[in-house]
């Protein structure tokens, strides 16, 4: 009688991982029918349309009410160019 249970316990256990049937490692893709691709590149259009519909959002600027606005922004300084070194007597002598 246990024996009956283990197996149907089994049975029920192993039987969805048996329906999956999933592609193994290393197999080829399934060729896609003609309906699939169309099906997709007319899903790819409507995203791209869809992505145009999106209004243009303004930009966040969370410090916005700590800075004062009468502040000029401050400008990218380019570091000074450094000096040539000057000869030194021992250099020019040689």
């Amino acid at each position: 009688m246990r024996m009956i249970g283990i197996v149907a316990v089994l049975a029920l256990l192993a039987g969805p991982a048996w329906a999956q049937n999933m592609q193994q490692y290393g197999e080829p893709d399934k060729d896609k029918t003609q309906a699939e691709i169309t099906r997709e590149k007319n899903a790819e259009h409507a995203y791209k349309r869809s992505l145009g519909n999106i209004p243009e959002q303004k930009s966040n600027d969370p410090w916005g009410t700590v800075r004062s606005d009468n502040a000029a922004p401050k400008a990218a300084a380019k570091a000074p160019a450094k000096p040539k070194a000057a000869k030194t007597d021992a250099a020019a002598k040689q």
